[in-house]
């Protein structure tokens, strides 16, 4: 396992700036208490709330362009440097109008940068090495939102213009961190994957890919319900908020905990395979939400679904990055993460609409839509897998030429 972790330098760069920037990354978080407490009403709030989302798709697709048209290490001191300007401008406006224009502005800013990382990870890894990379990117995000929401609530009650000046200020720190640290060029290993690529090429053209996506779409709606529709049952039940906030927690909790082993376990398998495994747990763990009716048996259909999410998560990312042509990669992980932008939009719209007019239906129905977005990935045509190299060192440009480069055996 130790050998999977053996990630050339900027690989932990990228793992560190990460973690600092989720760590402050907690204006928007609490962007809801900020309005409500300088008079602004409900709905007011969540039109400006509603914004970042709308951002937050266009991050994905503009972010996925300049990572390939830029260059991976560009895009994301552009994005960490931008969103800082954002979050202290929207910090000193009152107008609606200007508070939405820069919430939505503030994402598409800070996750600008979520392509590139993907893209420069997908770089600097061979494909045996990428499921645990992937998984390590996702501890790096989760740790950061666990340890920051503690801190920002601190500091919430004190001032809430710190939450924003803490949150342009770690933006700032992974900015210097990726100008300085990150190589400007990507490595020998990808600039050969271009070449054996044709120059053309396009997503649209990729119609395995795009039946992936559209699995993906699918699968973040039925995911997503945690945050709207799984509160709306709890209370339904009769159970208190705190009730939802421990559920919440035990997932995020077990991610941090347990998606590192897990993947060591996993990527030794198919990953269109896992990756449709995790996608069945997280139907059977929603599917049986509705049945769920005391809180043990509502935490364990969290854990079906915590587990599919740590399954097929890492996974999904390599499989992405596996499917990409190198060119192209930027662009293709920003297809993906757009996935996750549309679900976070139509799954509290539609997914309260589906809820509200049958509540006994909805949670099967969750499970059967997720269940058939596991065939989809199935339908999905096998490709000849990529060779095993092992990527070679990066240019002069990194540093230090004589850094260890990653080992080209399994786990």
């Amino acid at each position: 396992m130790l050998k999977a972790f053996h990630f050339p330098r900027s690989l932990w760069v990228v793992f560190a700036g990460t973690f600092v920037n989720r760590f402050g990354g907690f204006a928007i978080e609490f962007l809801v208490f900020y309005m409500l407490a300088r008079g602004y009403t409900v709905v007011q709030t969540g039109a400006a709330a509603s914004a970042y989302g709308i951002g937050s798709i266009g991050a994905a697709a503009l972010g996925g362009y300049l990572a390939d048209r830029l260059g991976r290490r560009n895009t994301i001191v552009l994005s960490m440097f931008s969103s800082a300007a954002t979050m202290l401008a929207l910090s000193q406006v009152t107008p609606l109008p200007l508070i939405v224009a820069l919430v939505a502005l503030a994402g598409l800013t800070t996750e600008l940068y979520r392509p590139a990382s993907s893209a420069l990870i997908a770089d600097l890894v061979g494909t045996q090495q990428r499921v645990s990379a992937f998984a390590f990117y996702r501890l790096s995000i989760n740790l950061g939102v666990t340890a920051g929401a503690a801190v920002a609530g601190v500091i919430a009650s004190r001032s809430f213009f710190l939450l924003f000046v803490g949150d342009a200020s770690t933006s700032v720190v992974f900015g210097l961190l990726a100008l300085f640290a990150l190589p400007a060029h990507t490595s020998k290993y990808t600039i050969q994957q271009h070449k054996d690529h044709a120059p053309g090429g396009s997503i649209w053209s990729d119609y395995g890919f795009l039946l992936f996506l559209l699995a993906g779409t699918v699968l973040a709606f039925v995911y997503l319900q945690q945050l709207s529709t799984l509160a709306i049952q709890v209370k339904a039940l009769g159970l208190s908020s705190a009730v939802y906030g421990l559920l919440i927690s035990l997932n995020g909790l077990a991610v941090v905990f347990l998606e590192l082993p897990i993947s060591s376990i996993t990527q030794r398998f198919s990953k269109q395979r896992m990756i449709a495994v995790g996608f069945l747990l997280i139907a059977l763990g929603f599917g049986l939400t509705g049945v769920a009716s005391t809180v043990p048996l509502l935490a364990f259909t969290v854990i079906l679904w915590t587990l599919g999410e740590m399954v097929q998560g890492p996974i999904a990312a390599a499989y992405v990055a596996d499917l990409s042509p190198a060119h192209l990669r930027g662009r293709y992980q920003g297809a993906s993460g757009m996935t996750w932008s549309i679900g976070l939009i139509l799954a509290p719209l539609l997914g309260t609409i589906l809820y509200s007019w049958n509540p006994t239906l909805f949670w099967p129905l969750c499970g059967l839509l997720a269940g058939m977005a596991a065939v989809l990935v199935l339908l999905i045509k096998r490709r000849a897998q990529p060779s095993p190299l092992q990527p070679v060192q990066l240019r002069s440009e990194e540093g230090d030429p004589s850094l260890p480069t990653t080992s080209p055996h399994p786990s």
